[in-house]
C-alpha cells in the first residue's frame, strides 16, 4: 500500500513560487500571496513582496471583491434548500419594490435577470455607501435594465447587492451576520470579515508609466457590500475552496454545491471560454474545467478557482487594482501542481456488497439497435454507457436508486430523468423505461416490448 505525504514535492514547491515571483514581479504588485489546496486540505502557501525578507503569510487579510458573491450564494442557496423560496420564485416575491421585478431568484443568481452591470454614479467602489441608503440607489430608476430578463448573461454588481438584501429580508437581520452565523462560525473561518482586521493588507494603484504608487482608500461600500466587500485570508479561502468542491453537511449539501457550479447560462456563441452558475464562474484553461470566482475592488486583486477533476484548488491575492492576473496565476498553479504530481485514480476495490437483482440487470442492452452497456456502480448506482461505432447513436448517464425502486439519471440527457424495470407477466425482466424509451435485451426485442410493434416478418434482407 502506497500512503503519500500531504506535503508537495519540493520541485513543486519551488515551481509554485517560481510562478508566484514572477506574477509580483511582472504584475507589479506590492504583494502577491498564493495558495494551494490538494484533496480538501491546504498544502502549500507562498508570498512574494516588494520588502526584502518580508512578506505577508497565509494569514494576513486581502479584499477578495467578487468571491464576496460565492458566499452571498450559499446564503441564497441554504434558504431554498430549507424551503424558504424556490429559485423560480419571482423576486418581488420576497424583496417587493425593486427594478428587478420579473426576473427570479434564479436569473440574479446567474446575472441573467438583465440588470445594469453597475450603479449610478458615483463609483461605488470608492465611494463610502452612505451615498446609496436605498435600494433603488443602486439602480437607475429610468433605465435599470439593460437586457431582456433571461435572453442573456450580463454580469451586475446591483444584482448581488438585491440578494443580499433578499437574505437579510427573510432572515430578518443583516446579510452579513448571517453569513458570520451560519457559514463562517461553522466553517471555522474566523479571519473573513466585512472590515478589514489586523493584521491585513493596504491597498494600492501602481502607475502604469512609472514604478510609484498610489494608496486606494478602504470604503465601507454599505448596500453594494454583497458585491465585493469581504476580507478575508489565503487560510481561510482554503477552507472555502475546500467547501466548494465537496459541500458540508453544516452548511450545505455536496449536491446543492454541485448545483452552484453547473453551468446556468449559456455561453458567448462559439466560445465556450467561461461561464456563470449558480453564483460560481467556470472557466476553461488548458483544458480543464474550473469553477470558482475572481474578485478586484480598488487596491486588490484575487483569485480562488477549482479543478474538480485534479482535486486541486488555489487562490492568488494580490494588493495592487490591476497587474497582476489572478486568475490566470491561481489556473496556473493547478496545472503545474497536477503535472508534478499527477492524481493519482483510487484503488479498484469489489463492492462490499452486492444486490443479485441488480447484478442481473447488467450487461448489453440495446435501445432499438443501439447496444449500450449497463454496469452497477456501488451505493446501487447504475451507469449507462453507449458501446461502440453504434454509441454515438446512443446516450449515456448514472442513475441514482431511490426508495421506491426506481432511479434518478443524475447527468448528460437523463439527468433528472426515471429508469424503471418492468418485469414481464412471469416475473422476468422485460425492459428497461428511461423516461418512455425502452432498452431491450436483443435489438427490437422482444416485440411486445417495443413501442408501435414490429413488422411480423422480423428481420430480413432486400
Amino acid at each position: 500500500m502506497t500512503h503519500l505525504s500531504d506535503e508537495l514535492l519540493p520541485t513543486t514547491r519551488r515551481a509554485l513560487l517560481h510562478r508566484l515571483a514572477v506574477a509580483q514581479s511582472e504584475g507589479r504588485s506590492p504583494a502577491v500571496v498564493g495558495a494551494l489546496v490538494r484533496d480538501g486540505r491546504l498544502v502549500w502557501s507562498g508570498a512574494r513582496s516588494m520588502i526584502d525578507d518580508h512578506a505577508p503569510d497565509a494569514d494576513v487579510q486581502f479584499r477578495i471583491g467578487s468571491i464576496t458573491k460565492t458566499f452571498v450564494a450559499v446564503l441564497v442557496l441554504r434558504l431554498r434548500d430549507e424551503g424558504l423560496l424556490d429559485l423560480a420564485d419571482p423576486v418581488e416575491r420576497h424583496l417587493p419594490g425593486t427594478p428587478a421585478d420579473g426576473a427570479t431568484v434564479a436569473q440574479l443568481l446567474s446575472h441573467s435577470a438583465g440588470l445594469a452591470a453597475e450603479t449610478p454614479g458615483p463609483w461605488w467602489e470608492r465611494t463610502d455607501g452612505a451615498l446609496r441608503p436605498a435600494l433603488a440607489d443602486i439602480l437607475e430608476e429610468e433605465r435599470p435594465r439593460r437586457h431582456p430578463v433571461g435572453r442573456v448573461h450580463h454580469y451586475s454588481n446591483p444584482t448581488f447587492a438585491l440578494l443580499g438584501a433578499l437574505v437579510g429580508r427573510l432572515r430578518g437581520e443583516h446579510w452579513g451576520e448571517v453569513l458570520r452565523r451560519e457559514v463562517l462560525e461553522p466553517l471555522g473561518m474566523d479571519r473573513t470579515t466585512l472590515l478589514p482586521e489586523h493584521p491585513h493588507a493596504g491597498g494600492f494603484a501602481v502607475h502604469p508609466w512609472a514604478d510609484v504608487m498610489l494608496p486606494e482608500p478602504l470604503t465601507d461600500t454599505g448596500l453594494m457590500a454583497p458585491a465585493g466587500q469581504l476580507w478575508s485570508t489565503a487560510t481561510d479561502l482554503a477552507k472555502w475552496a475546500a467547501f466548494l468542491t465537496g459541500g458540508d453537511e453544516k452548511v450545505l449539501s455536496a449536491a446543492t454545491v454541485a448545483e452552484m457550479r453547473r453551468p446556468a447560462v449559456a455561453p458567448e456563441p462559439g466560445d465556450w471560454s467561461e461561464t456563470y452558475g449558480l453564483g460560481l464562474q467556470l472557466i476553461q484553461h488548458e483544458g480543464r474545467i474550473l469553477h470558482g470566482h475572481a474578485g478586484s475592488m480598488p487596491g486588490f486583486s484575487a483569485g480562488l478557482w477549482i479543478s474538480e477533476t485534479d482535486g486541486l484548488a488555489a487562490i492568488v491575492l494580490a494588493n495592487a487594482t490591476h497587474g497582476t492576473r489572478t486568475t490566470l496565476v491561481a489556473s496556473e498553479l493547478i496545472a503545474l501542481t497536477a503535472e508534478h504530481e499527477p492524481r493519482l485514480p483510487e484503488p479498484w476495490r469489489p463492492l462490499p456488497e452486492v444486490d443479485e437483482r441488480l447484478l442481473a440487470l447488467t450487461g448489453p442492452w440495446y435501445w432499438g439497435a443501439a447496444p449500450h452497456a449497463l454496469r452497477l456502480r456501488a451505493d446501487r448506482v447504475l451507469e449507462l454507457a453507449p458501446l461502440g461505432q453504434l454509441g454515438q447513436f446512443g446516450r449515456g448517464s448514472r442513475f441514482r436508486a431511490e426508495p421506491d425502486g426506481t432511479w434518478t439519471g443524475l447527468d448528460d440527457y437523463y439527468a433528472g430523468e426515471t429508469l424503471r424495470v418492468v418485469h414481464a407477466a412471469d416475473g422476468s425482466v422485460s425492459h428497461l423505461d428511461i423516461g418512455s424509451f425502452v432498452l431491450t435485451r436483443e435489438p427490437y426485442g422482444p416485440a411486445e416490448a417495443i413501442p408501435g410493434g414490429l413488422d411480423p416478418q422480423g428481420w430480413q434482407t432486400f
